[in-house]
């Protein structure tokens, strides 16, 4: 039987993180949640914002992802 096109998927479990923010951090972000509900007038919570904005962060962090192109070998 020949493969269907669709790759396996890669596993998405959640992994639990417990962090500390400081008091300013947490009110920035807080500011930041409000922003969104204007926005997009979705209220999300900080908890479900901060895993989005980390990842927008280094998806947009070039020398980050060049490093770790040239790590992973794939230097282009």
């Amino acid at each position: 039987m020949a493969g269907i096109s669709l790759r396996q998927l890669p596993d998405r479990t959640p992994v639990k993180l417990a962090i500390n923010l400081m008091p300013d951090l947490h009110a920035t972000i807080g500011e930041y949640a409000a922003f969104y509900h204007e926005q997009y007038g979705r209220e999300e919570s900080v908890a479900d914002l901060i895993p989005a904005m980390l990842a927008a962060f280094l998806d947009n962090d070039r020398v980050f992802q060049r490093l770790r192109r040239e790590r992973r070998g794939t230097g282009g």
